[in-house]
């Protein structure tokens, strides 16, 4: 995955800034595992518990496909970064998980300097 640069922030505001409100932009991703993968899972779910640890990597995975698809959105329309970004989850079927996000777009209104 390829570095953005657009920040994307959970933050709502950043003290002493304007901005700009650009809008809302959203992302999703919805990533499943093999059968495979997904009975080797069940089975360690039933028997021994513990951390399912690929479906912890399918779901960090989609947390940073979302991440790199809102900052591509926010920068399409020339936002500087984005802000209040939060993330949802659904199950859409057995051994398939969707993750959500959604911010605001933000443009950073330029500071005035000592001099104006």
């Amino acid at each position: 995955m390829q570095k953005t640069s657009v920040p994307v922030l959970t933050v709502d505001s950043l003290p002493g800034r304007n901005f700009q409100y650009l809008g809302c932009v959203t992302a999703s991703s919805c990533l499943s595992k093999s059968f495979v993968q997904d009975l080797s899972s069940n089975l360690k779910n039933w028997t021994i518990g513990g951390e399912l640890n690929q479906y912890r990597a399918m779901i960090d995975q989609s947390v940073a496909l979302v991440m790199e698809r809102i900052a591509e959105e926010a920068g399409k329309i020339g936002a500087d970064m984005v802000l209040g970004f939060k993330l949802s989850t659904t199950s859409v079927s057995s051994g398939a998980a969707e993750v959500i996000g959604y911010g605001t777009a933000v443009k950073l209104e330029k500071q005035k300097s000592a001099a104006d």
